[in-house]
């Protein structure tokens, strides 16, 4: 009997090395899950009961594709708010059903089948994978390292440049490294894809994990409104919500209502109740994000010191997120260490190579578990880089 196949385009799209890792830590017990971008806290009682309330008062039904006036309107509060940005809440802010949902959006909005997109790596692999989903192709170009902090490699990313090439990706704070992209790397950026006329989208997931102020510097500070400019949010990382699927996308204004159309054809738009709960999180969340961050930043120094004085790593100092991207001296499968070190230990990390191109040689560390979690794992993990 015949099989009927797949779509021979999936194979573009490799498994996720992090899904692996997880795959086997759910079949362990007494593991210490250091593997997921997931902090441990719940979300926060105050938003829990503005969903509640939303359902009591009727918040049951279809909204706008784009999404809920009143949530957009809180959007644009929040970046005036921190980085002093105005923005249209009617044509140039999008809601989504997560922030991978706006990923899924602006990519498919701005390359089509054959078109190649560039991705500064090591990056959260899901922006890779969604261009190939779209039928699109991506070209990894890794940062650099100077001993000291991660930077862009403008060469590459101009070697890299081909006549298809249609969008520019990167991520900022970094999942995975915690690095963040000063206010001049940005404009270098922004002004690149100016001259070759490219789409930037920036992933600002992370930008109020941020160790140097309230919100890590934003690219829309530096746009002018008709730039190809796309920014990526969500609610899950700053609120705690990561089972909530909200977020949000802000692009000019013709991404926008494309995008809005498309939505009708994928979710129709997000959970109503959900994004009444989001507009509360925007308004009455400031002092939780606040001391959501100071937590978090102390979460990562610890696990930064327990480093310190490892044998073969190197790490780089943490700028923002919650992710340290120790690299391993002679590491040249990391998910192979992944998997041994889990099996040996019961600790669990994501590989490096999870991360694209610059990525092998390292592990991902998430450290928003709490500090009866950290404290016990760093020390086995740094017992077990001391035995290779």
């Amino acid at each position: 009997m015949s099989t009927i196949p797949l779509a021979e385009s999936l194979a573009a799209v490799p498994p996720s090395r992090i899904r692996e890792i997880a795959d086997i830590a759910f079949g362990m017990s007494g593991v210490f899950r250091l593997h997921f971008g997931e902090s441990n806290r719940p979300t926060p009682d105050f938003i829990k009961k503005a969903a509640a309330q939303a359902v009591e008062d009727g918040y049951t039904f279809y909204t706008e594709n784009q999404g809920l006036p009143a949530l957009r309107q809180a959007i644009a509060a929040k970046y005036h708010e921190l980085h002093d940005v105005t923005l249209d809440p009617q044509d140039e802010i999008l809601i989504t059903a997560s922030g991978v949902q706006a990923l899924h959006l602006s990519i498919r909005c701005v390359i089509d089948p054959g078109d190649e997109a560039i991705v500064l790596t090591p990056n959260w692999p899901n922006a890779t994978a969604i261009v190939g989903l779209h039928a699109g192709r991506a070209y990894e170009v890794p940062l650099t390292w100077n001993g000291e902090r991660h930077g862009l490699d403008l060469p590459a990313i101009e070697a890299a440049l081909t006549p298809r090439t249609r969008l520019l990706v990167y991520a900022s704070p970094s999942n995975p490294l915690g690095w963040v992209a000063r206010p001049q790397e940005q404009s270098a950026l922004l002004d690149f894809c100016r001259r070759h006329g490219l789409w930037l989208l920036a992933d600002e997931v992370y930008e109020r994990i941020y160790f140097a102020g309230l919100a890590a510097p934003s690219i829309l500070k530096l746009c002018r409104r008709d730039d190809a400019v796309i920014v990526v949010q969500s609610f899950s990382k700053s609120y705690c919500m990561t089972g909530w699927r909200l977020g949000w996308a802000v692009a000019r204004q013709d991404l926008v209502r494309k995008a809005a159309q498309l939505n009708e054809f994928i979710v129709s738009h997000a959970p109503s109740m959900v994004q009444r709960a989001g507009e509360t999180a925007l308004r009455d969340g400031e002092a939780f994000v606040r001391e959501m961050a100071a937590d978090v930043q102390g979460r990562v120094r610890l696990c930064y010191d327990a480093l310190q004085g490892a044998p073969g790593v190197t790490v780089a100092p943490p700028e923002g997120s919650f992710y340290l991207f120790p690299h391993i001296a002679g590491l040249i499968d990391s998910l192979d260490f992944a998997r041994s070190l889990l099996e040996k230990t019961r600790v669990a990390v994501a590989p490096g190579s999870a991360f694209g191109r610059g990525g092998e040689g390292a592990i991902r560390i998430c450290c928003a578990a709490d500090e009866s979690v950290l404290e016990p794992a760093m020390e086995r993990l740094c017992k077990f880089l001391a035995s290779r």
